[in-house]
């Protein structure tokens, strides 16, 4: 589904991304993890069209896509979540969600919410919200939702753009532990319909019982990768996160 070879994205004389190579299969949930700083988010830039590469390939389904500009790339089917929710907030929520899909047919994000009156789109709205469990909230301006229903309207307005694979940015961060283990399970759920995920994540106890393999960054660059047994005991691992007296 995902492939990057030599992925590499330098600021300057810092290299905050350093040749980083993986491949993400179809319905896989696969894990990105590393201390803060390790180059995580910049890494989900990259594969989004937010930054530019300085060298490397990106490739979705077998297509390069490391040139394209972010609509684009969603355009192909990568839907993703920021670790800062980031909703419309004087909107509502189906119109959050119906922006996102309007973008599907519209040039601009005017004509995407231009279209919001369709019945066939507010109906494809309202079953993204019921299946984030949105649907209580439909009339609801964004602004006043709390943060884990937010976590869960930035998923549903990625699933509005009808994606392949979704990066997840963080989106269990700040959650109680309730809501965290509520979220994994709507994770699971989108697996079981055929999504591909990939997250960035610092809950260790979610990442470790929800993904299928784990890759580690290091200051950018990818010190192992594995299965969440096999990235859990591994020495360098260990060493970046604890120190090596540890």
């Amino acid at each position: 589904m995902l492939q990057t070879e030599g992925l590499t994205r330098r600021f300057g004389g810092l290299t905050a991304v350093n040749d980083v190579s993986l491949a993400v299969n179809k319905g896989d949930i696969f894990g990105v993890i590393g201390p803060n700083g390790a180059g995580k988010t910049t890494f989900f830039n990259l594969l989004s069209g937010a930054f530019p590469c300085s060298s490397g390939k990106i490739l979705f389904k077998g297509e390069e896509i490391q040139s394209l500009p972010p609509h684009q790339v969603a355009r192909r089917g990568i839907g993703r979540t920021f670790q800062i929710v980031r909703p419309f907030l004087e909107l509502s929520v189906i119109e959050n969600v119906l922006a996102a899909i309007g973008v599907k047919h519209s040039g601009n994000f005017i004509s995407a919410l231009g279209q919001s009156g369709r019945k066939r789109f507010r109906d494809e709205a309202r079953a993204l919200l019921r299946r984030t469990q949105l649907e209580r909230f439909e009339d609801d301006v964004a602004a006043n939702l709390p943060l884990g229903l937010l976590r869960r309207l930035e998923i549903a307005r990625a699933l509005g753009l009808h994606p392949d694979l979704i990066l997840l940015d963080e989106s269990f961060s700040g959650l109680s532990h309730l809501e965290a283990n509520a979220l994994a399970d709507l994770v699971r759920e989108l697996r079981e319909g055929g999504m591909t995920i990939l997250l960035i994540e610092h809950n260790m106890h979610i990442t470790m019982n929800l993904c299928d393999r784990i890759a580690v960054l290091d200051g950018g660059q990818k010190i192992a990768e594995g299965s969440p047994d096999e990235v859990r005991n591994d020495p360098g691992v260990i060493a970046a996160y604890l120190g090596t007296d540890a």
